[in-house]
């Protein structure tokens, strides 16, 4: 049988993966950066399947990506907005985005042209650096043994 979890799993990526997996979650996320907060609007911006909505929307509120706020005065009117979790997955979107304009460009060729609020500049290329910020690729990183504690 296949495995559909990885809650136990050694490798951050799989237990992230775990939250936010899927295109239909990340897209959602990536609504809630630009301010989308209502199920009707993730609706209709998305034209996603409502089962399928309510599924992401239930799941990244369960794994406190999103929160559900009762913004109604009068009954029941909810929001979503993303949490301390959700807009750390920022530079996870911007970097994803990035990736896709490079390998798998828009038809019409155009990237999206994100900007600093307060300059007006484009926003640069995501790195990894070093703790001196200097650019490293994956050849310039490797992950240490464990240490033994046996002896």
């Amino acid at each position: 049988m296949a495995r559909k979890r990885f809650d136990d799993s050694n490798c951050s990526v799989a237990r992230a993966l775990n939250e936010v997996g899927d295109w239909w979650s990340l897209l959602i996320v990536l609504q809630a950066m630009y301010g989308t907060r209502r199920y009707v609007d993730f609706q209709q911006e998305l034209g996603i399947a409502k089962n399928i909505l309510c599924d992401r929307l239930s799941r990244l509120v369960d794994n406190e990506v999103l929160a559900k706020v009762n913004v109604g005065e009068h009954g029941a009117r909810y929001e979503y907005r993303l949490t301390d979790k959700g807009r750390d997955l920022f530079p996870v979107v911007i970097a994803l985005r990035q990736w896709g304009d490079k390998w798998n460009p828009a038809p019409n060729g155009s990237a999206l042209d994100l900007r600093d609020r307060a300059t007006g500049r484009p926003i640069g290329q995501m790195h990894v650096s070093d703790a001196d910020g200097k650019p490293l690729t994956v050849r310039d990183v490797f992950l240490p043994e464990p240490a033994d504690d046996a002896g």
